[in-house]
């Protein structure tokens, strides 16, 4: 390749690299809208929560301590694994939820394309994140498998969703408060 090639080739990089940059800087006003727009497609889901899944309701309690870090990079990388996690949960088994499919693939790909764009906010940080709060990440995958065996052990059932929808209506609350503090 001769050199002019690559001379273009840099600068191709360099300005992707810019790009990203600029995307990544102003990510925190876009989580905040994915996640409003994230709320509002899981009310759309489904109608108000039913009566009769009152009785089964179980408090899985969100380890809130994932998302009070220092750092901007570390809350970035843990609120990319939850959006993972909710996105794995959403993705299977929901024959029986009786929700509105154009809302819930709206829903999956509002948080894919976030997982996508914090991938690459952060990963030369996940690496240092890894080991640093490994305690956090358990955490984290605890809550989240919690959740995956209560919608296992109900057989997947119409309540199950509805109680998992409302939790995940609260996790994305709550990392709707900590980033508005940012």
């Amino acid at each position: 390749m001769n050199t002019f090639g690559l001379i273009q080739i840099g600068l191709i990089l360099l300005r992707t690299t810019t790009i990203f940059s600029l995307q990544c800087n102003h990510l925190p006003l876009q989580q905040r809208k994915v996640i409003e727009n994230s709320l509002q497609l899981l009310d759309e889901m489904g109608e108000k929560f039913p009566q009769q899944c009152l009785s089964e309701k179980i408090s899985f309690r969100f380890p809130e301590q994932v998302l009070k870090p220092r750092q901007k990079e570390t809350l970035k990388v843990a609120i990319e694994e939850i959006f993972q996690h909710i996105f794995y949960i959403f993705s299977k088994n929901l024959t029986l939820a009786a929700w509105d499919g154009t809302a819930l693939e709206q829903f999956q790909n509002v948080l894919y394309q976030q997982i996508e764009q914090l991938e690459a906010c952060v990963i030369k940080k996940q690496i240092h994140y890894f080991r640093s709060k490994e305690v956090s990440r358990l955490k984290l995958k605890k809550y989240f498998q919690k959740i995956d065996c209560f919608l296992k052990d109900k057989q997947h059932n119409l309540c199950s969703w509805e109680i998992s929808r409302a939790e995940m209506r609260r996790c994305l609350q709550f990392i709707d408060k900590v980033i508005r503090k940012l």
